[in-house]
């Protein structure tokens, strides 16, 4: 039985062999950039591959059949999807070429311009993938498959995933966001809020930890709005009481969150849940609150300074980290300033800095006073320097103090591993072989570099 898949750079592997079929099609799935949906999806592919008698094989090896999962988030992603979608037939002229993912889902009409394409399916159809393929087989006719998702109301189950990054389990909770930032193209891509029956995602969950994983990350588009699409009053805080009774699993972790929902309440509960990691990634996108409105991000940074407050009360360890843009068409001098003191005075462990991409179709692309690229680029780089000096500031406040951490692989005898709140931390045996993957203990962190910290057992 299949348990795990690895992440190789950007490549998505997955290595099965099955002999069910005397003739064995070799598939080779490519995801680009993706976010831990996508992610979480490709596998979800892989498995109806492997559950129909083929064999997914590694990215250096010929395949029959190619499947590139897409993403659209930024003009990088999409340049590079194209990129992948039109070289991919040179690895093996004969073979069948997928198109799937948000870049499909979103640009139909370009892609269909690349001839090497056999089928190109939107977001609803991934699950259906192995049908549409052999329908394709059958009659070797184009397939165009893509439906309008903001006519889409139901959550689509992939069965169970088991997608794993190392030593933890990526499981997806909710699909499509409601929000409409007007930067943001993915509503288009993904559809409105769809929420996984509570049944289905902690049956998954359960297996998991059945399966001898320990930690779990919770992932959706926004996964903040989890349950407002159910009839009965049933919200992300209470799947995670939920999920927080399930046996083996040890630690609880949230993806990507809208700060709005950590209000006090939300919050209290929260803080009676032992395996909830603390360690919050909070979408802040600008310090600067006419940027904010612009962004249509519906919070100021007073309201968000109010959450970060009221986590680090009540988490006394707790690391937040925070996403940004810089280069919002309009944004002044005086402007990033203030998203800059913004940042010095909050203090998050990581910032992760996106220069502005324009996305056509959403409402920041024909926005006036679009900043040029190499402002984009200044400001870029003064975030990420002024980050990288909190990062290395935080580890080293851990030189001397115990922490638990989750040994996640070995390599060249060096153990490698996170903190309960998401340190990186490096170990490496003094003598003897020591088997610590998928281990949580205890270790004294001794010294620490700018993205890590270094520990002894």
């Amino acid at each position: 039985m299949w348990k795990n898949s690895k992440m190789k750079s950007r490549w998505k592997v997955v290595v099965i062999w099955n002999t069910k079929k005397i003739v064995i099609k070799k598939v080779l799935l490519l995801l680009h950039c993706g976010c831990k949906v996508n992610q979480y999806e490709t596998n979800a592919m892989s498995q109806e591959f492997i559950e129909k008698g083929y064999e997914v094989v590694e990215h250096h090896e010929k395949a029959d059949i190619y499947v590139i999962n897409t993403c659209t988030v930024t003009n990088m992603s999409d340049r590079k999807s194209r990129q992948m979608l039109r070289r991919v037939k040179e690895l093996n002229p004969n073979s069948i070429v997928i198109a799937c993912g948000c870049y499909v889902q979103v640009a139909k009409d370009e892609v269909a311009k690349i001839e090497d394409i056999d089928l190109i399916l939107g977001n609803n159809e991934k699950k259906n993938i192995v049908e549409h393929l052999e329908q394709y087989q059958k009659d070797k006719k184009r397939q165009l498959e893509i439906e309008d998702l903001m006519q889409q109301r139901e959550f689509i189950e992939f069965g169970d995933v088991t997608y794993t990054e190392k030593t933890r389990a990526v499981v997806k909770i909710q699909d499509g966001c409601d929000r409409f930032c007007s930067y943001c193209i993915i509503p288009y891509a993904r559809g409105r809020v769809r929420s996984r029956k509570p049944e289905g995602i902690i049956s998954e969950i359960t297996k998991i930890a059945q399966e001898g994983i320990k930690e779990v990350v919770i992932t959706g588009i926004h996964v903040a709005s989890y349950g407002k699409d159910f009839k009965e009053n049933y919200g992300l805080i209470d799947l995670l009481e939920d999920l927080n009774k399930i046996e083996g699993i040890e630690r609880i972790r949230l993806s990507s969150i809208e700060p709005l929902i950590l209000d006090e309440q939300f919050i209290n509960r929260l803080s009676k849940l032992e395996k909830i990691c603390h360690n919050f990634h909070l979408s802040l996108q600008s310090g600067c609150d006419e940027t904010l409105k612009r962004m249509n991000r519906r919070y100021n940074t007073e309201q968000f300074k109010t959450v970060v407050n009221l986590i680090r009360n009540t988490y006394k360890d707790a690391i937040l980290t925070a996403d940004v843009i810089v280069g919002f068409p309009g944004e002044t001098e005086e402007e990033f300033e203030k998203t800059y003191k913004f940042l010095e005075d909050v203090k998050f462990y990581k910032t992760h800095v996106f220069k502005y991409s324009p996305r056509k179709g959403t409402k920041a692309a024909v926005m006036e006073n679009q900043i040029d690229g190499n402002i984009k680029e200044q400001r870029s780089k003064k975030l990420i320097e002024l980050s990288n000096n909190f990062e290395k500031e935080y580890n080293e406040s851990y030189i001397g103090k115990t922490v638990e951490v989750l040994w996640e692989e070995e390599k060249e005898k060096i153990y490698k591993g996170h903190t309960q709140n998401y340190l990186l931390a490096y170990y490496k045996p003094e003598k003897g072989d020591m088997n610590l993957e998928n281990k949580i203990t205890k270790a004294n962190c001794i010294s620490a570099e700018s993205d890590h910290i270094i520990v002894e057992i």
